[in-house]
């Protein structure tokens, strides 16, 4: 499931349903005295033949679907999450913010960096007054209320150090012989902290993020240039906001040849920097990023728990649309592609006449736990629903006239079969091929476990317990 997370970012749980089925399965054959490296063999075969069928037969590009193929993505990943009841509200959201960062890298693939995507948490209000923002939102204020709130054609200097006055460090002594001199050492440490200021502000910057702290004394000078400055934000915030406005982040102000320099060139760019009161917090929103385009969601729920769960929901959402606008290939889900296999798994294996057969007919019945599993959830009779499944798509792989029969799965609001391509259940190609192959290895490497030995702790018992007292007739 972490490995599904990681590649896919969506189908965990079906990756952990199907490992666990296909050791249940396995289990039985070992009762049977078939031995663990044929079952192995069988089920590589059963995967390999899987994911050749599902990329010749079942997967559809998705610039055939037409605009609202991502929008039927972004509703198939959310129905089974928290925010399933609110699935057209979120998925425009999704969408939105997707088609924002999506660009073509050098070799013409499309590509969708959803780590550009500032997703904010603010409790309070409803899940419906979450917003999507074209920009940067960055979950900070301005540094002192006398600096301007709204800055247009900024640029943009991101340092990684405190802009504090400057302390001796620790273990550095300065023996004075005449007190005046000690007015003389303090009037320098104010004026080193001065000078890097002065160099940021004399390369044109007017914007100042930091990761740092800004002392009072400091900000005076950022407050006379009628700058803006912001500390203590996020690193991981200031990093992704230099890739966006085109700045470098400056970890030290210290060039090549032992003195201190800014360069123009270090800052970036933006239309406009601004800072607005969304909800109940004060946002800065960097609007217009000259380098690559920024977007952020601000998600709104009842309480802290129920936020993280949104944000884990929007997360696989968007792992599921940037997979489509990657692999340009989607599947229909509910239980469709799982019925398919089935049936062709099971035809394939009655074609082999090797002891692998065994293996292969039970990852076949292995494949009906996802549909089974789907009706079940949704309170409707699952021997029923299958077998009606299953009756459609073997129609499908043996008469010609019927080949149209593939696209369908279950609609579980109805408790019936329906085609789930014209139905718009869509599921990214690449999250179910992923899930079949980890699901696979799973529990290819725990067949090839031989023997286990556990060596338990020797249990340390308290002399004065209870049941030692009773024992030893001290009670």
């Amino acid at each position: 499931a972490q490995l599904q997370d990681e590649e896919v970012g969506d189908g965990t749980t079906s990756v952990v349903i199907i490992a666990a089925e296909l050791l249940r399965a396995a289990n039985e054959l070992i009762k049977q005295k078939i031995h663990p490296t044929t079952i192995i063999n069988g089920y590589k075969l059963a995967c390999k033949e899987s994911v050749k069928f599902i990329q010749d037969n079942l997967s559809v590009p998705a610039a055939d679907l037409g605009k609202n193929c991502l929008l039927n993505v972004a509703k198939t990943s959310m129905s089974s999450k928290i925010i399933g009841s609110d699935k057209d509200f979120f998925s425009n959201i999704i969408v939105q913010s997707c088609e924002l960062i999506r660009f073509t890298n050098t070799r013409g693939e499309p590509k969708c960096p959803i780590k550009t995507i500032n997703v904010l948490k603010a409790h309070g209000k409803s899940t419906r007054e979450s917003m999507f923002i074209k920009g940067y939102a960055l979950n900070c204020t301005v540094a002192s209320q006398l600096m301007p709130k709204s800055i247009k054609n900024a640029k943009i200097a991101c340092i990684d150090f405190s802009l504090q006055k400057a302390k001796m460090k620790l273990g550095v002594q300065v023996l004075v012989d005449d007190p005046e001199k000690l007015d003389a050492i303090r009037q320098r440490e104010s004026d080193i902290t001065k000078e890097k200021i002065q160099l940021i502000l004399n390369s044109g910057a007017n914007v100042i993020l930091t990761t740092g702290g800004i002392d009072d004394m400091c900000l005076k000078y950022f407050v006379d240039a009628g700058a803006m400055a912001v500390r203590r934000c996020k690193k991981e915030d200031v990093k992704r906001i230099s890739r966006a406005t085109g700045a470098t982040f400056v970890a030290s102000l210290s060039n090549l040849e032992g003195e201190e320099s800014f360069d123009a060139a270090f800052l970036g760019s933006a239309e406009e920097i601004s800072q607005a009161r969304i909800c109940d917090d004060e946002l800065i929103i960097i609007k217009g990023t000259k380098a690559k385009p920024a977007a952020s969601i601000i998600l709104r729920g009842a309480n802290d728990i129920y936020v993280d769960e949104m944000d884990r929901s929007v997360h696989d959402s968007l792992c599921a649309v940037k997979r489509v606008i990657e692999s340009k290939a989607v599947v229909p889900g509910g239980g469709c592609v799982e019925a398919a296999l089935s049936i062709y798994l099971e035809n394939f294996a009655t074609s082999l006449g090797s002891r692998e057969q065994l293996a292969i007919a039970e990852f076949a019945q292995a494949m009906l736990v996802i549909p089974k599993t789907l009706v079940v959830n949704a309170a409707k009779d699952s021997t029923e629903l299958v077998a009606k499944l299953r009756a459609f798509h073997n129609a499908s792989q043996t008469i010609e006239a019927k080949k149209g029969f593939k696209w369908i799965g279950l609609d579980l609001e109805n408790g019936k079969c329906r085609d789930n391509k014209e139905a718009g259940v869509l599921e990214p190609a690449m999250s179910k091929i992923k899930s079949l192959k980890f699901a696979t290895e799973a529990a290819i490497t725990i067949l090839r476990i031989d023997d286990m030995i556990k060596i338990y702790q020797p249990s340390k018992e308290d002399p004065n317990s209870y049941a030692n007292a009773v024992r030893e007739g001290r009670l």
